[in-house]
């Protein structure tokens, strides 16, 4: 494991928040291809990806401070901040609290999943990579691809006791990183193909969700009630929400094609 990606004299770079910084630049590009593709040049959508932006850094921190909150009797603002990592999942939350705010502030009548779906599966593809190199990676298994970290490496990870016993271990992060380049491949797939517009980031939540609560399973995360992790008992109480949508969707006959695809996908943001 690589906590620290590199020194510049008494300063070192986090090897975790570089690959973020790194994954934030990743999806703020192909956003901006998005757009360029959809000849969409309007300035409020980059408000409105920069409201995304900071909704979703205080929502992930939030989401992964809650354990701070309950074991501090007298918490604060710094401390808080300071503890563990970030969520994804609360990130996703966030953002999306922020994109719907944002555009109303600035009066953006149209929908913008379709540009953020891509950028945020690519995006998040990359940030797990530091994931992967400084946090505890899954629990133990027998499948030939398991990671063997060394007793030495293993106790310098967090909250990763089965990474000190020399066992194989479910690279986790690994599985996401392949979960989510192929999650991308399939939005650009559907891309041409689904006229609603906005409905792509809906799949992506929609896959996303579904592949997280699974490898959930296999990454060793602290569980709660009925064995489940707080992420899965997150996803259990929103995904079936997403379901329902699509259900009602699918009876409405909303992905029916229709004549006027070219046109819907020329204007659709």
């Amino acid at each position: 494991m690589t906590p620290v990606l590199f020194r510049l004299g008494p300063l070192e770079v986090g090897t975790h928040d570089a690959f973020v910084v790194l994954g934030v630049g990743v999806a703020l590009g192909v956003f901006y291809l998005e757009n360029r593709r959809r000849n969409l040049f309007d300035p409020r959508l980059w408000t409105i990806a920069a409201g995304a932006l900071v909704t979703g850094a205080v929502f992930a921190k939030l989401g992964s401070g809650w354990r701070y909150l309950v074991d501090n009797p007298e918490p604060s603002l710094i401390g808080l901040w300071l503890h563990g990592g970030k969520s994804v999942l609360g990130g996703l939350a966030g953002a999306y609290l922020g994109v719907i705010l944002t555009k109303r502030l600035v009066g953006y009548p149209h929908k913008t999943g379709d540009l953020f779906a891509p950028a945020v599966a690519l995006g998040i593809a990359v940030g797990r990579i530091g994931c992967f190199l400084t946090e505890p990676i899954g629990t133990p298994t027998s499948l030939p691809w398991g990671i063997t970290v060394s007793p030495e490496v293993g106790a310098r990870i967090p909250n990763c006791p089965q990474c000190t016993t020399g066992l194989p271990l479910h690279p986790s992060f690994l599985y996401e990183i392949v979960a989510l380049v192929v999650l991308y491949g399939a939005l650009r797939w559907l891309r041409p193909r689904v006229e609603v517009p906005g409905e792509l980031f809906k799949v992506f939540l929609l896959g996303y969700g579904a592949f997280r609560f699974l490898v959930e399973f296999v990454r060793g995360n602290e569980t709660f009630a009925l064995g489940l992790t707080g992420s899965q008992i997150f996803l259990l109480a929103t995904m079936p929400l997403l379901v329902a949508y699509f259900f009602r969707q699918l009876v409405r006959h909303a992905y029916r094609p229709s004549r006027s695809r070219p046109a819907a996908m020329g204007t659709a943001a």
